[in-house]
């Protein structure tokens, strides 16, 4: 496993089962005891008064660097740096956040539970996954190994102390606090008689009714007018309706450092220059070196499927010799020459022994490469000579298949490192050879081929289109004299003389982003904006492939929304409820039926004959969703007569309850199926965002904005 292997690279001195026992001592002991002298750091925030370390904060995030690179090959971005800081902080939040939550319930995870994890032949214990640690004969863990293995217990400390609570601990925590805890909010939920009753009832109660709507829009929403008062005041009146952030809003213009059409005819004319040569040149490989082609050439046959190109099929046309191009693909004009074809398989399957120079995961270094070559060819030699491939592989090879004699199975053209796939590819079914890669050298074995189809040796000279430094130093100059204008009129006058455009970013900025609006890589501007003012002009500022000019149009504080930001949800509300006030007004004392009927020219409608209309439905028909009206409907006051008008969703309401009756009772119900499923309703309810009200009860101070 990942942990254990780590540890084996590094040069840990002890067993790993004495490493993963040690977890055990470690609690046993005084848990707060320093493991690896770690210095002081600033608290980039607090969660209910508890620091967020600023240095366990930036391990935590290379760790997910580290992965992220390993399964990728290249680093992550500056704005997926910006999601993993961002991922790495919500997790410790909702850790500390829910651990406080559980402790107040006495949930705990004890050194028992550990120790009966560690010592558990379940799979899901770490320790099975060593196959080392597990006896063969009966697929459980070898008790003999653990209990001499504690006697090599403390000794993990610093780095290797560290990965054993990330991958180890932490997780084995989780696991048993979360299910604590949820079984206790399970347990919870509790549906009683009283309540079975009266849902029975209100499920099994229906009304008739007749009625009159008087939609909204029959007085013009010009004739309405909302003053600010009434806005503040319905704000007021509805603070959880208009919660805001803290952010900011920003208008920018931007000034495109793309390569302009000059750029562009500049490159076109380099490649042309060199496609006669390229076309007459025999030794592919070093002219494309020479001439630094922004691809890599590729000595491989690779199948047309696997040739990312939108012109293959012109290039897979050409006779061997033959050139194409030059074309734009990918930011580049492109000259493709066709060196030659050959039938290849579709798949392969082969078996390997890895001997490891470096770790895949890390990258550290696990052997020198002399070294590494020498097991290798000792193995190979050993296999050569009638020795178990198999059993060599689970002895010596660094890599998780050794556990099935080296089987990699089947696998596709271009699934593995490029030697690797050569080799299989290219080779005969039964070779047999030593191929280094950049993890260490394999001991490969081949033993089938599936498929056939043609594939192909290009070689493309590419030419990336770059900006030219004009290019640049106008688009820079640009900026630098817009910015200049520090007054709003001044540079809104500016905009229009010179036909500039500015964009207004509709997205509330907040204090971490590190993108604005579909502007990546915009930390610096971020930071700029909280720094400034309302109506401060930035400086130039180089986002993605722009110069940028920033504007601060608006500071929105933390809290309830002002007026003006308020208006545009709180005005419509506010006009539906004058509306509501003159159409009630409008109707006169104690209307009918047949008089609100007359006064707006809408039909008397009948519904609920077929018995939809309960207290708990949802629709009613020919209306729509209308609550209030429902409540209305079931109130006993209103039977049998024409109640007073009902402000609702779409309209004002004259209606009268013809009547309310019982459904028969089915004679296939089962209440005892009912019961649980409400019961279970019931449960999905308290599990469903547990997690958001506790955090909103919490107290966070985010101070990663000063760091990062």
């Amino acid at each position: 496993m990942q942990i254990i292997q780590s540890i084996r690279e590094k040069g840990a001195p002890i067993t790993i089962a004495a490493i993963a026992l040690a977890l055990i001592a470690f609690i046993l002991m005084d848990a707060k005891q320093d493991k690896g002298g770690r210095s002081a750091s600033e608290s980039i925030g607090k969660v209910n008064g508890s620091s967020i370390d600023q240095n366990e904060f930036n391990k935590k995030i290379q760790n997910l660097e580290n992965q992220e690179e390993q399964q990728s090959g290249q680093k992550p971005s500056n704005s997926r740096l910006a999601q993993i800081r961002d991922q790495v902080w919500n997790q410790i939040v909702a850790e500390k956040v829910f651990y406080a939550e559980a402790a107040k319930l006495g949930i705990e995870f004890t050194s028992k539970e550990l120790d009966k994890v560690l010592k558990s032949d379940d799979p899901s214990n770490p320790m099975m996954q060593d196959r080392s640690m597990v006896d063969p004969a009966t697929g459980k863990l070898d008790q003999a190994k653990l209990t001499q293995a504690l006697t090599n217990i403390k000794k993990a400390k610093g780095e290797q102390w560290e990965m054993i609570n990330s991958q180890i601990i932490e997780p084995q925590k989780l696991t048993s606090v979360s299910t604590k805890y949820f079984a206790l909010l399970n347990a919870s939920a509790y549906y009683p008689t009283w309540m079975e009753e009266k849902d029975a009832k209100e499920s099994k109660t229906f009304a008739t009714i007749s009625f009159v709507q008087i939609p909204y829009q029959t007085i013009s929403d010009s004739t309405i007018k909302v003053t600010n008062e009434e806005v503040k005041k319905y704000v007021d009146n509805h603070k959880d309706l208009f919660k805001q952030e803290a952010g900011r809003m920003i208008s920018y213009v931007g000034f495109s450092q793309l390569p302009s059409a000059a750029d562009s005819a500049k490159t076109k004319a380099q490649v042309e220059s060199l496609k006669t040569e390229f076309a007459n040149e025999t030794n592919v490989k070093n002219f494309l070196a020479r001439n630094a082609s922004a691809i890599d050439f590729d000595t491989n046959y690779v199948p047309k499927s696997k040739i990312q190109s939108a012109y293959i099929d012109s290039i897979t046309r050409l006779p061997a010799g033959a050139v194409y191009g030059p074309y734009v693909e990918n930011k580049s004009y492109v000259v493709a020459k066709m060196l030659g074809s050959k039938t290849v398989p579709d798949s392969a399957h082969a078996k390997h022994i890895l001997i490891a120079t470096v770790n895949a995961q890390t990258g550290q270094p696990l052997l020198e490469d002399s070294t590494a070559k020498k097991r290798a060819d000792s193995v190979y030699n050993a296999i050569n000579t009638g020795a178990n491939f198999a059993i060599l592989a689970m002895q010596y090879s660094s890599d998780g298949s050794k556990d099935k004699g080296g089987d990699l199975g089947t696998f596709a053209y271009g699934a593995m490192v490029p030697e690797f796939n050569k080799y299989c590819f290219e080779k005969p079914v039964g070779s047999r050879g030593v191929v280094r890669t950049q993890f260490g050298y394999h001991i490969i074995e081949l033993l089938g081929q599936k498929g056939a189809s043609p594939a192909y040796k290009i070689g493309f000279l590419a030419k990336e289109i770059y900006p030219s430094e004009e290019t640049i130093n106008n688009a820079s100059n640009n900026a630098v004299k817009l910015s200049a204008e520090k007054d709003a009129k001044k540079l809104e006058a500016y905009l229009q003389k010179n036909g500039l455009q500015k964009i207004s970013e509709p997205t509330l900025i907040k204090e971490n982003d590190a993108s604005i609006g579909r502007m990546q890589d915009a930390r610096q501007l971020v930071r700029w904006v909280f720094e400034a003012k309302k109506g401060d002009v930035s400086d130039p500022m180089p986002v993605g492939d722009q110069f940028v000019v920033a504007i601060v149009d608006k500071i929105y504080e933390e809290g309830t929304q002002d007026v003006e930001t308020a208006r545009p949800l709180a005005e419509n509300a506010i006009r539906e409820e004058k509306k509501a006030a003159q159409i009630i007004s409008a109707l006169g004392a104690n209307p009918t039926l047949e008089s609100a009927s007359a006064k707006y020219a809408k039909a008397i409608i009948v519904t609920g004959a077929d018995s939809s209309i309960t207290f708990k439905a949802q629709i009613i028909d020919s209306i729509g969703n209308e609550p209030k009206l429902i409540g209305a409907i079931f109130n006993k006051a209103n039977l049998n007569k024409v109640a007073a008008p009902v402000a609702g969703k779409a309209g004002v309401f004259v209606f009268k309850v013809n009547s309310v009756g019982e459904k028969a009772t089915d004679p296939n119900e089962d209440k005892v199926q009912m019961r649980l499923q409400q019961t279970v309703a019931l449960r999905n309810q308290a599990v469903s965002n547990w997690f958001e009200g506790l955090r909103k009860k919490a107290t966070i101070k985010d101070n990663r904005s000063k760091f990062y």
